[in-house]
């Protein structure tokens, strides 16, 4: 399973999503896949793209189903799902990927590149999002499912306004997370 994202920075609920998907679903494991630009993103919002990969190895290292991955990174930027599927596709010949997305992207997927062949070519499993009516045409029941997910209502803004806030937000944050935001000064 691929949970792509700036994770600017991780928190609880992604890991809460990638944990789910591990162990409630078919999936052997759940790749997070930190993105260096989504071209839905202003690149100069975000944090530098390696200290977000840190931060992301430090939420994972104890989770054996769930690893971070820095495909993104040796792309060209902005990073496009489909060009990355089609990478990982060729590095891992092997392995079938399945796409891991909230009901808010899934709503928004016809703005995606290739959003088509996305759709055609690999399995897309969509999280509930509270406020998002999640349709799925029945033509596309082979490669897209729901899954029943819990919805948590954290984002990565409300944390980095937390910090700026001078807020104790560490029971939002995967651990190791926390303690690195804070030493660094990040996010003030």
């Amino acid at each position: 399973g691929l949970y792509f994202g700036t994770f600017n920075p991780i928190h609880i609920g992604h890991m809460i999503i990638a944990n789910h998907m591990a162990e409630h679903s078919d999936l052997d494991q759940v790749w997070m896949v930190v993105t260096p630009h989504n071209p839905h993103k202003q690149k100069n919002t975000l944090l530098d793209d390696y200290q977000r990969l840190h931060m992301v190895n430090l939420a994972t290292e104890d989770f054996t189903k769930i690893k971070p991955s820095d495909i993104e990174f040796k792309l060209p930027q902005p990073s496009y799902t489909i060009d990355t599927l089609e990478k990982l596709k060729k590095d891992y010949p092997d392995l079938d990927f399945s796409l891991i997305i909230g009901a808010d992207n899934w709503n928004k997927f016809h703005l995606w590149k290739d959003y088509k062949r996305i759709r055609e070519e690999y399995k897309i499993i969509i999280y509930p999002r509270l406020g998002e009516e999640l349709n799925i045409d029945g033509q596309f029941k082979n490669n897209i499912q729901s899954c029943n997910a819990p919805i948590l209502e954290i984002s990565s803004t409300f944390v980095r306004s937390s910090v700026r806030d001078g807020k104790d937000i560490n029971v939002f944050l995967p651990n190791g997370v926390y303690e690195y935001i804070a030493i660094n000064k990040l996010y003030r």
